[in-house]
C-alpha cells in the first residue's frame, strides 16, 4: 500500500497533512474526511471582534431557503469600530462572481460605524451555497472572513422535509451546529434558521445555555410553517481550548426538549505578534502526521504513537488533544516540551464493536506554536 502526503497551509498558517492510500475506496473516506476537518477548523470562521479594533454584527448571514425565482438576494454586515484610531476597508474580496459586494470607502471614525454589503445573484441552480467574503483592514494583520449561506430550490419544500431534526414542533436543519473557530481574546457569533414543523403557532425560548454563550431566537412567536433567525454569540475563555460543544435546551410553549449543540474551536491569538516574536516561538513537527496499522479483528486495541520534536526556541505546549471518534482516547497527556526537545503523542484505539472496513480516525491538537496552532493527525487502518 502507498501513500502520499499533501500539505493544506491556510493565511494563519493552519497546517493540514492528509495521507490518503491509492486504494479508490479508502481515498474516498480520506477526501470527505479532509472536507469535514476543513470545515471543523474554521476555514470560513465567524468572530465578531479582531484584535480590539474592529466589531462585526455577524459573520455569517443565513438566507435559509430560497426559490430559484426569487432573484438575487441582499444582505449587509455592519463594522464598528471599537479602537481609539480611525480605521479603514482597504479591500473585499468575493470567492466568486457571483457575489457583488460593496463597502465603505471613507475611514470609520472611532465609535462610529460602516458597512459591507453584497448581492448573491442566485442564478446557479438549486443547490445549498456557501460564499465567503475576505475583509481586509488597513490596521489588522490578517484577513476577516464573512459568509453567505442557504439552499436554494427550484419549488418551496415542505418546512417538514426541510428541517428534519425535530424538537417537538421546532424543527432544525442538523443536531450540531457547527460554530467554526475562534481565538482566544475574541468571540465568535453566527446564525441559522429554524422553522415551526406543526400546525399551529409555536413560542419558543431557549434555557441551560452553556457559559460564554449568548443565543437568541427571533421572533420568538413563530406561526405554523414559518421560520425564525437563531443568533448566538460565543466568548472565548483559556480553560476552553480546542474542539466544545456550547450547550442550550430548547424550550416550546413551555416545554423543554433534548439538549441541542453549537460546536467551535478555540486556538491562540497570534494576531498581534511580531515577525520577531513568530520566529522565536515553539515550533511543533511531527516525524509522520499517519500512524497506520494492519488489517485488525474487531475487539483489539491498538495503540498509536506519533513522535514529534519542537524545533522552535521556545517552549512547545500542546493545550489540547481532541480525537472525532470516542473510542479513541489520549493514553497521557503530552509535556511541555522545551526547545529542541523531542516526544511521542500515543491514542488508544479500542476496536470492540467497530464495523468491518477502512477506519480513519482524525486527532486534532491545539497548541502554542504561531506556524502550526492547530495540527491535524490521522490513524487509519482496515477492520477484518
Amino acid at each position: 500500500m502507498y501513500f502520499f502526503k499533501f500539505d493544506f497551509t491556510n493565511y494563519n498558517g493552519k497546517i493540514f497533512a492528509l495521507c490518503f492510500s491509492m486504494k479508490i475506496r479508502f481515498n474516498k473516506i480520506l477526501l470527505s474526511a479532509a472536507a469535514a476537518v476543513l470545515a471543523a477548523m474554521g476555514v470560513a470562521s465567524a468572530q465578531s471582534q479582531f484584535g480590539g479594533i474592529a466589531e462585526f454584527d455577524k459573520t455569517v448571514h443565513d438566507f435559509g431557503e430560497v426559490l430559484t425565482t426569487d432573484g438575487p438576494l441582499n444582505c449587509k454586515f455592519t463594522v464598528s469600530n471599537i479602537s481609539a484610531k480611525p480605521i479603514n476597508i482597504v479591500t473585499v474580496v468575493s470567492s466568486c462572481g457571483c457575489t457583488d459586494v460593496t463597502w465603505t470607502r471613507e475611514a470609520i471614525a472611532p465609535g462610529k460605524t460602516g458597512t459591507i454589503s453584497a448581492t448573491y445573484q442566485n442564478e446557479d441552480g438549486p443547490f445549498p451555497f456557501d460564499k465567503t467574503l475576505t475583509v481586509y483592514l488597513a490596521e489588522y494583520r490578517q484577513p476577516v472572513i464573512l459568509r453567505l449561506r442557504g439552499t436554494v430550490r427550484e419549488k418551496a419544500l415542505p418546512v417538514k422535509q426541510a428541517y428534519t431534526v425535530k424538537r417537538g414542533s421546532l424543527g432544525f436543519k442538523e443536531e450540531e451546529i457547527q460554530g467554526g473557530n475562534m481565538s482566544q481574546g475574541q468571540q465568535k457569533s453566527g446564525e441559522f434558521t429554524v422553522a415551526n414543523i406543526g400546525d399551529s403557532p409555536i413560542s419558543v425560548s431557549f434555557k441551560d445555555v452553556s457559559k460564554n454563550m449568548k443565543i437568541s431566537v427571533s421572533p420568538s412567536s413563530i406561526p405554523a410553517g414559518g421560520t425564525a433567525k437563531v443568533n448566538y454569540t460565543i466568548s472565548s475563555d483559556r480553560t476552553l481550548w480546542g474542539k466544545n460543544t456550547y450547550w442550550f435546551t430548547p424550550v416550546v410553549n413551555g416545554r423543554s426538549y433534548q439538549k441541542m449543540g453549537i460546536v467551535a474551536v478555540t486556538k491562540e491569538d497570534f494576531s498581534d505578534w511580531s515577525r520577531e516574536q513568530r520566529a522565536n516561538g515553539s515550533n511543533l513537527l511531527f516525524k509522520e502526521n499517519t500512524f497506520s496499522f494492519k488489517p485488525q479483528a474487531a475487539g483489539k486495541t491498538i495503540e498509536a504513537v506519533f513522535d514529534y520534536s519542537n524545533v522552535g526556541k521556545s517552549d512547545l505546549v500542546i493545550y489540547k488533544v481532541d480525537t472525532d471518534n470516542p473510542k479513541a482516547v489520549l493514553m497521557e497527556e503530552p509535556p511541555v516540551l522545551k526547545a529542541g526537545q523531542t516526544g511521542k503523542l500515543k491514542v488508544s484505539l479500542d476496536t470492540k464493536g467497530m464495523p468491518k472496513g477502512e477506519v480513519l480516525i482524525i486527532v486534532s491538537l491545539t497548541t502554542n506554536s504561531p506556524l502550526r496552532p492547530l495540527v491535524n493527525l490521522f490513524i487509519t487502518g482496515f477492520i477484518q
